[in-house]
């Protein structure tokens, strides 16, 4: 039986943000919408991975709307347009600020659950605090471990502060009653900060076998963007932030720049993008493209013979790209940059090579190797879809979240009376 629960969702990133933390908790409210229950979100206002609010949109008002049937409140949050590690802090603590009135007041429906996705850990104590208030349950759900991950590629300095920061993260995950996180790794390092009683879960993100698959044939963006059809499109889609080390990428397009059969498509926005261009400046192999919307996303995965996925060094284990399932899914080889042990790799391992971390001629290398022979290509590209079959299709992802929630309110009594079967 399938129950009618009232979620409310906090998290500083929603839709319609194309990429990143925002794309899958706009698509998971309205996946949960379309099961019956009753949704409602308290986010900032879209701004990522621009670094700017979006069009339309004030930063210093409070916006009601509703989205896909249910209703959502962005909250100001001051915004950096190239954040040094004090900006961030006081971003985050500016949604915190600012959401915190909103949160308690999309409380007073009395929710089952509060679900908050972290990033922003800062304003996790408020969500943990308004559910105690109105006797709803707790689930935090960890998409990235930002604390960490800012000390560690030096966003944010200072061994004082971060042992600060990660006792205030301990502390703030031990309030929970329910935990999850996105990949294996991660799971580790959160049951390491956990309370033994409580429920520590893997939620890994999803992708939609519908809407990203292979395509044969030609593709229509290889004319629109004027590539040759004898090239080799080697692209790398998504945030272009600190974490993501993309200056590998534009020292390999710098090695190969002489050769003719090689374009680097670069898609994507973020703090990272104008150091990015200025390092590639001159470069006849490398072109810039902003995102693209979601009915071109498809075509865009498909356009690559190889996709990019690099990593710094230092985050591997903190983070798990959301990028990797659309690559996978879409039926192309991947190159990723990270350590043979993560948890990129032991997806990619069957699927593509493993480079190191900044390893330059190490990514040449793999890139000619693949380049030469499309026999492996097709037969690595087969075997990302496979893996993205059995690891990532959306329903059953989200299902198993959505049973997760059922267990978690049926072991106190909170799930309403039967509402209709599930499929």
């Amino acid at each position: 039986m399938c129950l009618d629960m009232r979620i409310l969702i906090y998290g500083i990133n929603f839709a319609p943000e194309l990429t990143g933390i925002g794309k899958y908790t706009g698509e998971l409210a309205c996946w949960l919408r379309s099961r019956g229950h009753d949704i409602e979100v308290v986010t900032a206002l879209p701004y990522y991975p621009e670094w700017r609010v979006g069009q339309g949109f004030s930063k210093w008002r409070y916006v009601k709307e509703v989205f896909d049937g249910f209703q959502v409140i962005r909250c100001p949050l001051y915004v950096p347009s190239k954040p040094n590690g004090l900006q961030r802090i006081v971003h985050l603590l500016s949604f915190t600020f600012f959401s915190f009135p909103a949160l308690l007041w999309s409380a007073r429906k009395r929710p089952d659950v509060i679900v908050v996705v972290v990033p922003a850990s800062f304003c996790a104590p408020a969500a943990w605090l308004t559910a105690r208030l109105v006797g709803a349950k707790c689930w935090l759900h960890v998409q990235d471990f930002e604390i960490a991950a800012a000390f560690e590629i030096g966003v944010i300095k200072g061994k004082w502060f971060k042992k600060l920061l990660l006792r205030f993260e301990n502390w703030m995950i031990r309030r929970f009653d329910s935990l999850s996180t996105i990949s294996n790794e991660m799971l580790k390092v959160l049951l390491a900060k956990s309370d033994r009683e409580q429920t520590v879960s893997l939620f890994p993100n999803w992708i939609d076998l519908m809407e990203i698959y292979p395509l044969s044939g030609a593709n229509r963006l290889r004319q629109e963007f004027n590539i040759d059809p004898n090239c080799i499109v080697l692209l790398y889609s998504g945030n272009m932030g600190l974490k993501q080390g993309l200056e590998v990428v534009v020292r390999a397009a710098e090695q190969l720049a002489d050769d003719p059969n090689f374009v680097f498509l670069m898609c994507g926005d973020g703090v990272a993008r104008t150091d990015l261009q200025q390092m590639a400046e001159g470069l006849p192999n490398i072109r810039w493209l902003p995102l693209q919307a979601n009915e071109r996303y498809n075509e865009l995965l498909n356009l690559a013979d190889i996709h990019l996925l690099p990593q710094n060094c230092d985050v591997v284990d903190l983070v798990m790209p959301s990028k990797l399932t659309g690559m996978l899914a879409s039926g192309r080889p991947v190159i990723a940059t990270t350590y043979p042990n993560s948890q990129v790799a032991k997806f990619v391992h069957t699927a593509g090579f493993i480079v190191a971390p900044g390893d330059v001629n190490g990514l040449v290398e793999a890139i000619l190797r693949l380049a030469s022979d499309p026999i492996l290509r097709h037969r690595f590209g087969l075997a990302g879809r496979a893996i993205a079959e059995a690891e990532w299709e959306k329903n059953k992802v989200l299902r198993s979240f959505e049973d997760d929630l059922l267990d978690l309110l049926a072991e106190s009594g909170k799930a309403h009376a039967a509402a209709e079967e599930c499929d």
